[in-house]
């Protein structure tokens, strides 16, 4: 098929799941799907049917992912040397995508004197899930090249810093030729696109202030170079400096953020940069406020959630640190609770959710604690001080049961002190 075509073939066939989805009553599909699963050394044999379980459930979720696939993401680039497809599904998560499951038949036998077990199951995924996946896995795309070659600097800006202090401080002066006018935008580009990849920070900072000359009413030279600022406060912080030492970087990144959103109010990684320079001067609500809007223009960028869950999470220990429990529930609960949390998410909140269970544990709320932990454990079902966390709850609660399931899982994950918890 030749790229023309299957770039047509894409597009119809987008449009066709478009249109059908918007007739649909509900974006669900049903999947049979079945799994086999040799019963290992250390697992119980609800821990073997709920494996197997599982292992179907993923089966009904790629099932209904390549349905997806073919509909939804369909890319074909052509190259010097000839064409590539892309065509790919990021699968994060399986229990929020299954909606309902239907045991259809469950069978058990014995393979090399280990007990074997089958399952076939009728699922309904959700296909809405699924397509969040794909917008995520899109999104991050996007931003992850550049994101890669910021964080590529960190090793080098040691060097850097030091060079720095040697050069004599003043007013750099930039002597340019003004070229003809359309060459201004190109050239801004190329400096930008010179300054993302360069190591030296002086240099990045030149280069991009001869592109704000050049572009004037571009945001991204500003965006550019607040970062660059901001990495100056990062490394110089680092050396426990005082804070006069990098507040005229902070200022200055501050500056460039907010001349970028003048210029381009909605412009997510200018707001991103807002809420990084009030985190620094402390200014939390401001910069909560920053992450949120950039949230709102763009759900699934992944950067400004992971700066608003740190932000949020480190206020809240430093709150439980000075035992101000209401105060850091309630910003946990500003968190974690404003909407129904994906399963794809919640390792990113793994720290929030186990520190809200030690301040409920505090609270002697041990109902909510286990919730939380039980969250944690959805995302990350091997994560052992988790559920050993929760066994010693379910013990004091004194559902023995449910604390010896625990303690065996943990126990078959090599945890030595849940092997001696159990007869």
């Amino acid at each position: 098929m030749a790229p023309g075509d299957a770039s047509a073939f894409s597009a119809a066939a987008l449009a066709a799941f478009l249109f059908l989805s918007s007739q649909a009553a509900a974006s669900e599909t049903t999947v049979i799907a079945e799994a086999h699963y040799l019963m290992a050394d250390g697992d119980t044999l609800a821990q073997a049917e709920d494996t197997v379980l599982q292992r179907a459930k993923r089966r009904a979720v790629e099932e209904a992912g390549v349905y997806l696939e073919s509909t939804f993401l369909d890319v074909e680039k052509a190259t010097g040397s000839g064409s590539a497809q892309a065509s790919s599904l990021e699968i994060r998560t399986i229990a929020a995508a299954v909606t309902k499951t239907e045991i259809l038949e469950l069978l058990r036998s014995f393979e090399n004197d280990r007990p074997s077990f089958y399952v076939r199951i009728r699922a309904v995924v959700d296909l809405d899930h699924l397509q969040e996946a794909i917008r995520r896995w899109h999104s991050e795309q996007q931003f992850a090249d550049h994101f890669r070659r910021l964080q590529k600097e960190n090793s080098r800006l040691k060097a850097e810093i030091r060079e720095l202090k040697t050069t004599p401080r003043g007013v750099h002066t930039i002597t340019l030729t003004p070229p003809g006018p359309a060459n201004i935008s190109e050239e801004a580009q190329q400096l930008v696109e010179e300054a993302i990849i360069t190591p030296h920070l002086q240099q990045k900072l030149d280069l991009t202030s001869q592109a704000v000359v050049l572009a004037p009413q571009a945001a991204e030279p500003l965006i550019v170079r607040g970062q660059t600022y901001l990495q100056l406060v990062s490394t110089t912080y680092s050396k426990n400096a005082k804070p006069s030492t990098y507040s005229q970087y902070i200022d200055n990144a501050r500056m460039d953020f907010d001349r970028a959103l003048q210029i381009d109010p909605q412009n997510t990684w200018a707001l991103l940069g807002q809420g990084d320079v009030n985190t620094w001067l402390q200014r939390i609500d401001e910069a909560a406020r920053s992450y949120q809007q950039a949230l709102a223009l763009n759900p699934f960028f992944d950067t400004a959630r992971h700066r608003l869950i740190t932000l949020y999470t480190t206020q809240a220990r430093k709150l439980a640190t000075l035992k101000r429990w209401a105060e850091a529930l309630d910003l946990l609960d500003a968190l974690l609770d404003t909407h129904h949390m994906p399963d794809s998410w919640i390792l990113d909140h793994k720290e929030a959710y186990l520190l809200r269970s030690h301040i409920y544990k505090k609270l002697r709320r041990p109902t909510e604690a286990i919730a939380d932990l039980t969250a944690v454990l959805r995302g990350d079902p091997t994560d052992v001080p988790t559920l050993l966390a929760r066994a010693s709850l379910y013990r004091k609660q004194l559902r023995g049961h449910m604390a010896k399931d625990d303690f065996e899982r943990a126990c078959a994950l090599g945890s030595t002190e849940a092997c001696r918890q159990l007869p």
